[in-house]
């Protein structure tokens, strides 16, 4: 699919911001799932759960494939990569932290 200059990124942070989208894409890097294997999931309606993988396939996260009159959901984990690298820049702020603390257990364990 080919945006073109009018179109915005699909928002990837926007798709995943709920947990019941979340939890699909959990479900969905386990294995391909139809709408009512998802739905069996979840305490809300089947439309709901199709607005919910709408928001995913329009993100690029999901993509969608017919068989018949069944269509299965497949996870596109690559798409998630914009995550990553953002979370990356915080990686230092972690590994900092985790020193500091392994400095003052080192530090304890002497005494």
């Amino acid at each position: 699919m080919s945006r073109t200059t009018t179109e915005p990124e699909p928002d990837i942070f926007a798709a995943i911001s709920h947990p019941a989208r979340r939890q699909m894409l959990d479900l969905l890097a386990k294995e391909d799932h139809n709408v009512n294997a998802l739905a069996g999931h979840f305490e809300m309606s089947r439309p709901a759960v199709s607005q919910h993988l709408r928001i995913l396939l329009d993100a690029g996260l999901v993509t969608e494939e017919r068989h018949g009159r069944e269509r299965r959901y497949h996870f596109l984990p690559e798409r998630l990569a914009v995550v990553k690298e953002w979370i990356a820049q915080y990686e230092r702020f972690w590994d900092d932290r985790l020193a500091r603390l392994q400095k003052l257990l080192a530090k304890k364990n002497k005494h």
